[in-house]
């Protein structure tokens, strides 16, 4: 049997987050898995167990299970969805004996996560998978009845074509990537990534573990944040050495606290927080914030312990926003979160914040609400570990209470990313963005292992430029930039009337006009687009 080696297998593993924000671990499937494949079976469902093998068999035969488990990994394939120690789902593929350029597909998830995205994802990768292994086209059998299945290639972007006979319906598409398929992953990414910041901003209830009882200390001023923000759900303390945290009822652990939490806020050392992160898995726990310092912002042992907490959270289904992260908020009267070190947020209005820097949070907070500018929400990234700024632009660009977009930022976690979502973004709502540690001293004030390497900056000015993103220099600027914005909304098209009380000035304002507009279509555009800006990434940056 033909095998390939550990590092071959291992460039198919990846942390998927899915359609509801949540996260699963998927990887080729081993030999090792069949007490996990046995125990999926056992909690399908009557209609599931018949819908998959079309029979109602209530176990897999010892001898079907054990040829689930051992593929060869080119003519046979499966890849497995994990979640905590469970496999959730699974996808394989057969070639066909007669041509070994098709494959036969097939999927099977549990009942409890469908309806997640679980097999749209894991068909994505078992294609790329396949096409790597020189397949062309995949066939897929089912029942007429089976609407899921059968609707999960075209949701996925294939062409497929369908066959009736025998009471069974043969689905076939070729699983080459076209401008739709590419298309449909870059929706469903969007979507996943929104629902997984969604999970942070607007959660149901809060738990603040390390809320502590000394007035003054990180945990605590969390806490009473939440409380005088008036959240609209419930927050738990949980602090192990107190009854009682602001008058409130402590937990010893986040798994004490008889109620569902969606979001932990977590402010322990940092040799805790491994620990802690556990607990709120094995709670259910929708996302997390971690506050503590001491990761990648410590050196490079700091950096390897913190990869290895992302993993960690991602395979129990959890998304982090941090370490060294300031915290979240959000005005929205029925949210009214404030899980921030601030203890006064800006009034409500429609601009987003996202700061990179966790030091700088507290300040930006209260430069805004100095300023009368409102906000609908505001992210510190903190190290970005994992949530990034590519995720939260994803976020704003489905949120209705959102038109301006401010970012600080000192590195990118993905630039490819970046121009897609922003540009896409800019189109229709405002990006301001100041770039932090441009300079080498910069970057080595800011620590950050990420920051884009020094000489580089045109190469920041370029991006931005192409994508529509208005840069600035300090965050005055960027404060000037958003007063303008959210309180004048962006023209709808090239119509300007100028207004001047002196000839100059209006003579000014004409020349640029006429110059914008006459760069426009020296780079092939006849007209500036509805946000003011020429879609050629040579022209400089946008002026509003």
């Amino acid at each position: 049997m033909a095998t390939l080696d550990p590092g071959d297998l291992a460039r198919w593993e990846a942390d998927v987050v899915l359609a509801d924000g949540g996260t699963v671990h998927v990887r080729p499937i081993r030999h090792d898995d069949g007490p996990r494949i046995a125990d999926l079976s056992n909690r399908l469902s009557e209609e599931s167990r018949y819908l998959r093998f079309f029979s109602p068999m209530r176990t897999l035969p010892p001898a079907l299970l054990e040829h689930f488990v051992n593929v060869d990994y080119l003519d046979r394939m499966a890849l497995v969805a994990i979640l905590g120690d469970d496999i959730i789902g699974v996808a394989r593929y057969d070639a066909l004996p007669d041509d070994r350029t098709q494959a036969e597909v097939a999927f099977t998830v549990d009942d409890i996560h469908q309806g997640r995205g679980v097999a749209t994802v894991l068909l994505e990768h078992l294609a790329a998978v396949a096409a790597d292994r020189g397949l062309t086209r995949f066939v897929a059998d089912t029942l007429p009845g089976n609407d899921k299945m059968l609707g999960l290639f075209r949701s996925a972007g294939f062409a497929d074509a369908r066959e009736f006979a025998g009471g069974i319906v043969r689905v076939t598409f070729p699983i080459s990537a076209t401008p739709t398929s590419i298309q449909a992953v870059h929706e469903r990414e969007r979507h996943a990534a929104a629902a997984s910041v969604r999970r942070l901003v607007q959660p149901h209830s809060v738990a603040v573990i390390g809320a502590s009882r000394r007035a003054q200390a990180v945990g605590h001023e969390v806490f009473r944040n939440l409380l005088r923000s008036d959240f609209a759900g419930p927050v738990y303390p949980v602090n192990p050495a107190a009854v009682s945290v602001a008058s409130v009822h402590a937990y010893p652990s986040v798994g004490d606290i008889p109620d569902a939490v969606d979001l932990a806020v977590i402010v322990v050392p940092a040799a805790d927080v491994s620990a802690v992160v556990d607990q709120c898995g094995a709670k259910g726990v929708s996302g997390l914030v971690i506050m503590s310092e001491g990761f990648a912002d410590a050196g490079p042992d700091g950096a390897a312990a913190q990869h290895a907490l992302v993993a960690r959270a991602r395979a129990q289904g959890m998304r982090i926003l941090g370490p060294n992260s300031m915290g979240v908020a959000n005005t929205a009267s029925d949210v009214r979160l404030n899980a921030t070190l601030a203890r006064e947020l800006p009034s409500p209005g429609r601009v987003g914040f996202m700061a990179q820097s966790g030091a700088l949070g507290v300040a930006i907070l209260g430069e805004a609400r100095r300023r009368g500018i409102g906000l609908s929400s505001f992210v510190s990234a903190g190290n970005k570990a994992d949530v990034s700024s590519n995720d939260v632009i994803q976020y704003w660009d489905d949120d209705p209470d959102t038109d301006v977009v401010l970012l600080y930022l000192e590195s990118f976690g993905n630039p490819r990313t970046f121009a897609r979502v922003a540009r896409r973004l800019s189109a229709r709502k405002a990006i301001v963005a100041v770039k932090g540690a441009r300079s080498a001293a910069g970057r080595l004030v800011s620590g950050t292992p990420w920051t884009v390497p020094s000489g580089s900056d045109s190469v920041v000015d370029a991006l931005f430029r192409h994508t529509g993103v208005i840069r600035v220099d300090t965050l005055s600027q960027l404060f000037d930039v958003a007063s303008v914005l959210s309180t004048q909304p962006l023209p709808a098209g090239r119509r300007v009337g100028i207004v001047a009380n002196a000839g100059g000035t209006g003579a000014l304002v004409a020349d640029a006009c006429e110059t914008r507009a006459s760069r426009c279509r020296r780079w092939g555009r006849q007209r500036p687009a509805p946000s003011g800006r020429c879609s050629d990434p040579s022209p400089p940056s946008p002026t509003r």
